[in-house]
Order: structure tokens, then C-alpha cells, then sequence
């Protein structure tokens, strides 16, 4: 779930100057909104954790100059609008063309990340409508969303709702949707050897 904290509408300029506050929660700008993301619990973490794992063994293994940030923010173009995803993969060679990065962090081309991912919590609107819309106007390759409690509408995730990763892939500057479920494994573009399914990521890599 997440919470609007103001009114008055601010610049992405001034939500990264004012943002993290010392309380040690985590923001995002929605068009000029600041919004509380809620606490994440137990499940979503070690979802979390798994993947961002995971995953750095994949790009290690290929030699690909990639990294996982811990507070960095995606922020879309012409919009004030700033995303803190659950896990964020940066290609470092590409962020010497990223002009908001030495300062604050902050990425701005698809060219600087291969793969974002959410993982569902209430709020599952935000990830499915507006950053599906605003990952594919940035051109990101590749977006995770990982309803592990199959929180999303029928319209997503089907009528027999069960929990479900969604990978959109970028062709021809439009997204195409795979959806995988229990002993499905997952088909990475970006890890093609990523071995393995989605009930494994749904129980964080526990039998």
C-alpha cells in the first residue's frame, strides 16, 4: 500500500533534494506526488532477496558490467515522476551518458537498465498500469512483475487467479508479455539461462 504525503505538487529536483528524510522509509514521486511506500512483509522480502541473489550470479557468469544498486531511482523522461524498484540492474558502461547519475543517483535511459523488477504488494495498480507504461516509455528491456500472491486483476493474471511473474520484453519499442506459473521456468531475454521456475521464486529457493 502506499500513501500520498502532500498536496502541493513538487519537482523530481526538489523530491531528490528533500528525499530519504532520516526515517529510513522509502519514497517515490508519482507525478509530482510524493508517496510512503508501505512496509514490505516477510514473503515480499525474501522474494526480494532471492532474486537480487540470484540474479548477480547470472551477470558475473556472462562478465556483463552490471550491478544492483541499493537506493537508486528511475526516473521517466519529461515527468516528474521518480521509481524506486525492488530491484534495479544498472549497466554501468552506459552511465557515463546518464546525466542525473553522479549526483543523484538517479537513471534515466534504457540503455543504462536491462532488467527492472516488483514484486507485488496492494498496491499492485501502480506496478501493472502506470510503471509498465512509464518502463516501457524509457525503453528498460526487459520488466519483472511478481505477483506472488496473485493480488492483480483477471484481466492480468487470468480468471483462475494463481500467483504469477509477468516478463515484458521490449520489440520494436512496444512490450510483449510472457507469463509463467508453478513448475513453469522462467525465459529470461536478458538471462536465458536463468534456471528456474517461477514456484522456486514464489518460495524464495525454499523446498
Amino acid at each position: 500500500m502506499t500513501q500520498a504525503l502532500q498536496r502541493k505538487l513538487i519537482t523530481f529536483s526538489e523530491f531528490v533534494a528533500r528525499y530519504p528524510d532520516n526515517t529510513g522509509k522509502r519514497y517515490e514521486l508519482h507525478d509530482g506526488v510524493v508517496v510512503e511506500m508501505s512496509q514490505p512483509t516477510g514473503d515480499h522480502e525474501e522474494i526480494t532477496g532471492f532474486l537480487a541473489t540470484k540474479l548477480p550470479v547470472e551477470y558475473d557468469r556472462l562478465k556483463l558490467p552490471y550491478f544492483i544498486p541499493k537506493t537508486a531511482l528511475v526516473k521517466p523522461p519529461e515527468n516528474e515522476s521518480g521509481y524506486s524498484p525492488d530491484i534495479l540492474i544498472i549497466n554501468r558502461s552506459n552511465l557515463v551518458n546518464e546525466p542525473l547519475w553522479k549526483k543523484e543517483s538517479t537513471v534515466t535511459l534504457g540503455a543504462s537498465i536491462p532488467l527492472v523488477i516488483e514484486v507485488v504488494s496492494t498496491n499492485w495498480r501502480t506496478d501493472y498500469y502506470t510503471k509498465r507504461g512509464m518502463y516501457e516509455e524509457i525503453g528498460i528491456q526487459e520488466y519483472w512483475i511478481v505477483d506472488y500472491l496473485a493480488l492483480a486483476g483477471k484481466s492480468f493474471i487470468g480468471n483462475t487467479k494463481q500467483p504469477t511473474i509477468s516478463i515484458y520484453s521490449l520489440v520494436e519499442s512496444e512490450y510483449q508479455i510472457s507469463q509463467f506459473r508453478g513448475s513453469d521456468r522462467i525465459l529470461s531475454p536478458t538471462f536465458p539461462e536463468f534456471n528456474f521456475t517461477a514456484q522456486q521464486i514464489f518460495n524464495a529457493g525454499n523446498i
